[in-house]
């Protein structure tokens, strides 16, 4: 079984989604037997690399709301993300642009370190509050995904493997994604957003056990918390 996720590592509900998809298989007795494949989305493509302002300042800017609004819709998204264990630190995250650590994880790919970059790179941003758009940070990142450093500086100093992401992209719009994360499994069956565990291993489950000729890409489930260009779907602070 091969399961393509669509993510961006800005996006809170990817972090959140990729737990509960692990969650999933933790109880998912074929785990061995499924394929995990990232692929590349970027929220804003046109995000500068460097910018001064902090990510409540980028959504009070996006919503038409206060600064205050903002920083509850980021302490939500923080409650969210506590639920599932991971550690998001919005107060000090640095908003960036994402195309070069989309194109260092494609480089990791034909290394088999795509899942390690992959993780290495969602923590650095929620969690440890790195600027994942700096060439520098990326460099140690790859490094410590078990990358050769002598590699990895010449692939972010090219423009290598930027085909590749505009390729994801490319085919995101053609299966109609809209927001991420967007989960296909084995090309017949989508999971839009971060639904609860217990959805990805029913659905997981069902795929399993029941593969059979369908129209592609199956919706299973009801949409889930997602991201897309016009930011967040942000559930009300409790």
């Amino acid at each position: 079984m091969k399961i393509e996720v669509w993510s961006d590592y800005v996006c809170p509900f990817c972090y959140i989604g990729k737990r509960h998809l692990e969650e999933a298989l933790e109880q998912f007795t074929q785990r061995d037997e499924v394929e995990i494949s990232f692929k590349s989305f970027e929220l804003d493509p046109n995000a500068p690399v460097n910018t001064t302002k902090s990510i409540q300042e980028i959504l009070s800017q996006k919503y038409g709301t206060s600064l205050e609004e903002a920083k509850g819709m980021t302490d939500s998204m923080t409650q969210q993300a506590a639920t599932v264990g991971l550690d998001f630190r919005f107060d000090t995250s640095i908003p960036t642009n994402t195309f070069d650590a989309h194109r260092l994880t494609k480089y990791a790919e034909t290394k088999g370190r795509a899942a390690d970059l992959t993780e290495i790179l969602l923590h650095a941003h929620f969690t440890l509050s790195k600027h994942i758009g700096d060439k520098d940070t990326l460099l140690s990142l790859a490094i410590q995904a078990g990358l050769n450093d002598t590699e990895t500086l010449a692939i972010l100093d090219s423009d290598d493997f930027s085909k590749e992401v505009r390729a994801d992209e490319e085919e995101a719009r053609q299966i109609g994604v809209q927001g991420v994360p967007f989960f296909v499994i084995n090309r017949k069956y989508a999971i839009s957003g971060a639904q609860p565990s217990d959805v990805f291993l029913n659905s997981i489950r069902k795929v399993w056990e029941e593969e059979k000729e369908t129209s592609p890409l199956q919706p299973l489930g009801a949409d889930g918390m997602a991201c897309d260009e016009n930011g967040c779907d942000i559930p009300p602070s409790k």
